[in-house]
């Protein structure tokens, strides 16, 4: 089951209360990055390809069609017992992007990243709340301890 947008904002702390959703908080964009250099992913491991931070003029990404490496803005921990999803806010959609993500285990904490798809150019400023995280119940066995755990809380 999913839990509240209250609750969801409790476990993530520090947020605006125009953040907190009936059912997730809305994360808002932190920075936009175009990959440079391919990636691997083998049976035993990966590589993430280079990545260079587009800049933001005044504070407006303005992105023409293609793929971006999207970072949140909001510190993320998915509380034990519970999974983690991220959903495209609608805004996004209406606007011929997407937004794909994967699934956020427990025990992860971090500042996230997602694929932001532009089908159509589009212009976004820093800070706009961009996607929804949701948590909802789930049995596990262990929680997160991969390569992304704590990813860019410095």
């Amino acid at each position: 089951m999913y839990k509240s947008g209250r609750f969801v904002a409790e476990a993530l702390g520090d947020l605006r209360a125009a953040q907190v959703q009936p059912n997730g908080v809305d994360l808002t964009l932190g920075g936009v990055f175009e990959q440079v250099e391919p990636g691997r992913i083998e049976r035993g491991g990966k590589t993430v390809g280079e990545r260079t931070e587009l800049a933001a003029d005044d504070g407006i990404y303005r992105l023409e069609p293609g793929a971006y490496v999207v970072e949140y803005g909001e510190r993320v921990a998915v509380p034990e017992g519970h999974v983690g999803f991220v959903y495209p806010r609608s805004s996004l959609l209406r606007n011929s992007c997407m937004l794909d993500t994967a699934v956020w285990d427990a025990g992860y904490e971090g500042r996230g990243e997602g694929l932001l798809e532009v089908h159509h150019a589009i212009e976004l400023e820093a800070g706009a709340r961009i996607a929804q995280f949701v948590l909802a119940e789930a049995a596990h066995e262990a929680t997160y301890e991969g390569d992304y755990q704590h990813e860019r809380l410095d």
